[in-house]
């Protein structure tokens, strides 16, 4: 009978840190990192879908966050200067789209710059400067410049959160 407490305490201690590594390998709610989207063919894709705490987001090139402006009126933006500088215009000339985006969605339109910007859903997408790797959304729901940014879903509609505000 006195051995059964040394050995009782012996297994807990050999069970406590194979339980906590269990746990450490479940992640952690929702912070998933997306990865760079590609093209059908294995290509670099200028935007996709990525999984973050969100959900399904639209992302650029490099797995960053894309957002949509409220401000905006149709496909034209209202987003230049300081804004543009915070909330970069998405460019590119030809654009690529990744699995889980769709096709179909994706347009560009011309800035008053004459520069295309890509459009998704009818909407001009920015990446932000506030979020630092992929999978940040620090822009989600934030009101700058005159309106207020949402994160963009994989049908090309803003996702609210308890923490957006109204528009």
């Amino acid at each position: 009978m006195t051995r059964s407490a040394p050995i009782t305490c012996l297994t807990t201690l050999v069970a406590l840190p194979v339980a906590v590594l269990a746990v450490a390998g479940c992640g952690g709610g929702g912070s998933a990192t997306p990865t760079p989207p590609k093209t059908a063919d294995g290509g670099a894709a200028t935007l996709g879908v990525g999984s973050v705490g969100l959900g399904k987001i639209l992302v650029n090139s490099r797995a960053h966050t894309l957002y949509l402006f409220k401000k905006d009126s149709g496909t034209t933006s209202s987003c230049f200067g300081a804004c543009a500088a915070n909330w970069p215009p998405l460019r590119a000339s030809t654009p690529t789209v990744g699995s889980g985006a769709k096709a179909s969605l994706v347009a560009t339109t011309m800035r008053s710059d004459g520069k295309a910007q890509l459009t998704y859903n009818g909407h001009p997408l920015y990446t932000f400067s506030g979020d630092e790797k992929a999978g940040d959304t620090n822009g989600e729901g934030v009101n700058a410049f005159g309106g207020n940014w949402y994160v963009v879903d994989p049908s090309g509609n803003r996702i609210v959160t308890s923490t957006s505000t109204g528009y």
